[in-house]
């Protein structure tokens, strides 16, 4: 087939969006597709297969943008027509302008469109602090839909729950639900600790630094664990919050914690010598990071926030605690902590649990998505 891309979000790949989206690239090419990218990433100028726009001059909000690590881009008609001309179909990874302008031409030239779900709508109104205002929220769904999933043939959904929210807040989409998928690199192994971590008990957490992700509630926990001056806090991950959370961790009096983003291996052998991962935060998609900590043998302490799909990888209460709740945090930490065998029996319980999203399975199922977009078989 010969597929476009359309990223309004690319670069470096320290968000969900762009490794998604890297992903799904580099294995189509793998399997012998065209795929043309449309994004705004300078970097890739002159790399085959890639058509550059220039991004969004946001004025004031540049530099907010930028320290999020992202660019927008701009949509160009005659860039994304010299993109588009010739392929089979188009597919767009966020809802943002450079989307929109693809979907139209793509409707206009009726060429078949199919779209990833990879933005909650929480994700954007937290950065004006209406996080938990339901109309706002619910009014950008409805947005999203009009903007773009209504033109599509078939929607890529990662979890069910998101599927449903999306359903549920708009109206029914032909749809796939299709994990990103787990690397098949992540697994148990032997891991030696480096001297500066011997007698601590290491608790790692993965994501990016942000207020939805509450990285702050752990912070709160492992200061009210009766275990607080032996734990060394990892916080695997980049963004915006790092200072906020550096200044918490110090008030609160606790180890400070390791910051830092990893290389994939790196990021492996940091899970391996873990004793315990915790997922905080209370907007999530799917949280591939948390089951590449599972794939890895570590269990699992997962927020139940209503408005994340990662609460249902949890085997047990015990693998649960309140959202936002630092008290109730503290206590599963603990008993983790104090249950050397009960953590090793739950482990075990979780072997084999990430096979069912498998990375190379997840990809032959995109593929499918996309051949059957071209194929008129859409189904959902």
């Amino acid at each position: 087939m010969n597929i476009a891309v359309i990223c309004d979000v690319l670069g470096e790949e320290n968000n969900g969006t762009t490794i998604a989206a890297m992903n799904l690239i580099r294995t189509l090419r793998a399997k012998g597709h065209q795929v043309r990218v449309v994004s705004p990433d300078a970097n890739r100028a002159g790399e085959p297969g890639y058509y550059v726009v220039p991004t969004r001059n946001l004025g004031i909000f540049n530099n907010y943008v930028a320290k999020n690590g992202v660019s927008l881009a701009k949509p160009v008609r005659s860039i994304l027509e010299a993109a588009l001309e010739g392929v089979d179909v188009v597919h767009v990874m966020v809802p943002f302008s450079l989307g929109h302008a693809a979907a139209l031409i793509s409707r206009e030239k009726g060429i078949p469109l199919t779209a990833g779900f990879h933005c909650q709508a929480e994700n954007f109104s937290n950065h004006i602090f209406l996080m938990n205002a339901k109309l706002v929220n619910r009014w950008i769904y409805r947005f999203f839909y009009r903007r773009l999933y209504q033109y599509c043939a078939c929607v890529h959904y990662p979890t069910q729950f998101i599927c449903d929210l999306f359903e549920r807040e708009t109206k029914p989409t032909h749809h796939y639900v299709i994990s990103n998928g787990v690397n098949r690199a992540f697994v148990r192994q032997d891991c030696p600790r480096p001297n500066e971590l011997e007698g601590k008990y290491v608790i790692l957490s993965t994501g990016r630094y942000s207020r939805e992700k509450a990285q702050w509630v752990l912070i709160d926990a492992v200061a009210k664990s009766r275990h607080r001056d032996q734990i060394q806090l990892i916080l695997a991950g980049k963004g915006p919050q790092q200072e906020a959370l550096q200044r918490r961790a110090a008030k609160r009096g606790i180890l400070p914690p390791i910051y830092g983003f990893y290389s994939r291996q790196d990021l492996i052998r940091i899970i391996n010598l873990a004793d315990l991962y915790v997922h905080p935060a209370e907007i999530e998609i799917e949280a591939i990071a948390c089951l590449e900590a599972i794939a890895c043998g570590r269990v699992p302490v997962i927020s139940n926030s209503p408005r994340s799909a990662t609460r249902y990888f949890a085997l047990s209460e015990r693998n649960l605690f309140r959202c936002n709740d630092s008290d109730d945090l503290a206590e599963r930490i603990d008993y983790w902590l104090e249950h050397p065998q009960e953590r090793e029996a739950c482990s075990r319980a979780y072997s084999g649990y990430a096979r069912q999203f498998d990375f190379d399975r997840c990809m032959d199922a995109m593929e499918g998505m996309l051949l059957d977009a071209v194929q008129g078989a859409c189904h959902g």
